[in-house]
């Protein structure tokens, strides 16, 4: 007998029916002699709905008392799934995240996971029950509520799975894997069966929504198999493991693209050396996320610096560098909106050169202009108009030869 987390999205438990469906994928597991601990987000688009009502009430809402009031979207559906298993005669606790033991950093909205103290959770699947435990919270060591950022029951249910040392942790979505780009926008994206822990990161942040990054080093780092699977069908999903290896032996696995890209360029620094440091030191103190970032001097010596944050930063960008603009000594500040990220990710681009190149080409012969790049070992990003983000993702996938994907796979761990 091992444990297997199961973890099911939004969509998956969307409407009583679907809950009743969740709970047919439970007893299948459970009848192949396994421990169950299912992880949940809220039903369908309620999270939205009670940001909503926040924002009703201020335009910008006490980040604790917003985590007070998400949390309770994942408690609904554990209470109902719970409810669902034991009146078909099941053994089943439902547990918040505190309760499970999950503690978090101090930090409201997008708080990282520290710990977490598996004896409650032990002590149910030792009494045999199944264990429902909310995603997406947590709290802190002084019993502070915190969620966990959007996707963030995926990070629950691979954590969890860490902790319990799981055979396995399988993500239940609305899609039956992980595709070789976004199939409702790039045509001839195809499912792929299995893809490595680095490619699968790479594209979880960079736009893939399939997985939440912080999910995928999870299962990396303590080497938890993942499987994406539809919550619906009856197929064959995608295995995240360490190593997978096409037959084909694709250079380039899969295309990922998201818009909400501003580019924001700090004009007329005079600090030399120091520069970098005095404007990227308050905006991590501030948690903004920086991404791409291009250096150039003129001729009068003085420094530009040209960098990519999402575009609901932007605001928090400006107010940060004007706070901080007699250390940083730059002259003005500019900024491009309505950009886009398209990028391709793959193993292969190690050992194969030339795969930058036939990006640009791929994008410059059919006059999409590139405004920023940024590379890593095994992807390329290229920054472009949001006009022609869909545009870029089709042309690439058609390039690197991804709709000819074959079916089969070698897997090894």
């Amino acid at each position: 007998m091992g444990i297997i987390v199961q973890k099911f999205g939004g969509t998956s438990v969307g409407s009583i029916e679907r809950i009743r469906n969740v709970t047919d994928r439970i007893v299948e597991e459970m009848s192949k002699g396994n421990q169950v601990v299912t992880v949940v987000s809220a039903m369908g688009k309620s999270t939205d709905e009670l940001v909503g009502l926040a924002k009703q009430i201020s335009a910008t809402p006490a980040k604790r008392e917003l985590d007070m009031l998400l949390a309770t979207g994942e408690q609904v559906t554990i209470s109902l799934l719970t409810m669902a298993l034991i009146e078909r005669g099941l053994p089943a606790v439902s547990l918040t995240g505190w309760q499970a033991g999950i503690q978090t950093e101090s930090v409201h909205g997008n708080a990282r996971i520290l710990h977490i103290d598996t004896k409650r959770i032990s002590n149910e699947l030792a009494e045999g029950r199944i264990v429902i435990v909310a995603g997406f919270q947590g709290a802190t060591v002084d019993n502070q509520i915190t969620t966990l950022g959007r996707g963030g029951s995926d990070t629950t249910a691979v954590a969890i799975a860490s902790a319990l040392q799981a055979e396995r942790c399988d993500i239940y979505t609305d899609v039956t894997g992980v595709y070789t780009a976004d199939p409702r926008f790039v045509k001839g994206a195809r499912q792929l069966p299995a893809i490595s822990y680095d490619e699968m990161l790479e594209l979880a942040n960079l736009g893939a929504g399939v997985l939440h990054p912080r999910a995928v080093e999870y299962a990396k780092n303590y080497q938890i198999p993942l499987v994406v699977r539809s919550s619906m069908e009856r197929k064959d999903g995608t295995y995240v493991l360490e190593e997978a290896i096409m037959e084909q032996n694709l250079v380039v696995r899969g295309v990922a693209f998201e818009k909400d890209t501003t580019k924001m360029t700090v004009f007329g620094m005079k600090n030399g050396l120091s520069s970098l440091s005095t404007i990227f030191t308050p905006l991590a103190k501030n948690h903004i996320n920086v991404d791409i970032i291009i250096q150039s001097y003129t001729d009068n010596k003085e420094n530009n610096v040209s960098f990519s944050v999402k575009s609901e930063d932007k605001q928090a960008v400006l107010n940060v560098l004007e706070e901080q603009k007699e250390m940083i000594q730059y002259d003005h500040i500019d900024w491009e909106d309505k950009l886009a990220k398209v990028s391709i990710v793959g193993s292969g681009m190690i050992s194969n050169p030339g795969v930058a190149a036939l990006m640009f080409d791929s994008l410059a012969s059919q006059g999409i202009m590139i405004k920023m790049v940024s590379t890593s070992e095994i992807k390329v990003s290229a920054v472009v108009d949001e006009s022609e983000m869909i545009k870029a993702a089709q042309i690439l996938h058609t390039a690197f030869h991804l709709d000819e994907v074959l079916e089969t796979v070698s897997v090894g761990k």
